[in-house]
């Protein structure tokens, strides 16, 4: 993971439930819990249009956050999942895991693909066919890269990549 870990700002929910849930809604709110670890489960919200932005941003199931609530220790999360509206698409409920800089995790890491130019089969007019834009790994929180680098110089027409043939960051397994 490039850089330093982006922070979460977060406050605890009083109420949990379906009206807690409605109710952390429509003071613009997004209601999610936080487990793992050894403690039990809390209830947080979280500002909609902070988490929106950070959705949009991109990345944001496969970033480790460094989560502050308030009255408690700041802890390292990882989101789990988004429940998102049916119609508007908009995120509803969100889930994240404790997690300490030595746990394993399996993330979705994105694949960039560089060096079109330097292929020949992209130049006679082949096509690049992505069948997995994104690549299912094995990795350590502390070490979460930020996408996986596929080079297709030398890359001929019918030519495959596959995963044992990427150079992976240290550390990480696909699964």
């Amino acid at each position: 993971m490039a850089g330093e870990i982006p922070d979460l700002v977060a406050t605890p929910r009083a109420r949990t439930g379906k009206g807690g849930a409605r109710d952390a809604r429509r003071r613009g709110k997004v209601p999610a819990v936080v487990y793992g670890g050894e403690k039990a489960p809390q209830a947080i919200e979280l500002d909609f249009n902070m988490l929106l932005k950070k959705l949009r941003d991109g990345r944001f199931m496969s970033t480790l956050f460094n989560l502050k609530v308030e009255g408690e220790d700041d802890v390292r999360v990882i989101c789990r999942n988004v429940q998102r509206d049916v119609v508007k698409d908009l995120p509803t409920h969100a889930d994240f895991m404790r997690l300490r800089r030595t746990s394993r995790v399996n993330l979705f890491i994105p694949v960039d693909f560089q060096n079109h130019a330097a292929a020949p089969g992209i130049k006679r007019g082949g096509v690049l066919t992505v069948v997995r834009p994104e690549v299912e790994l094995m990795v350590t929180a502390g070490d979460i890269p930020e996408k996986i680098v596929v080079d297709l110089t030398g890359l001929g027409i019918g030519d495959t990549v596959t995963i044992s043939m990427v150079t992976l960051p240290e550390g990480a397994k696909p699964t």
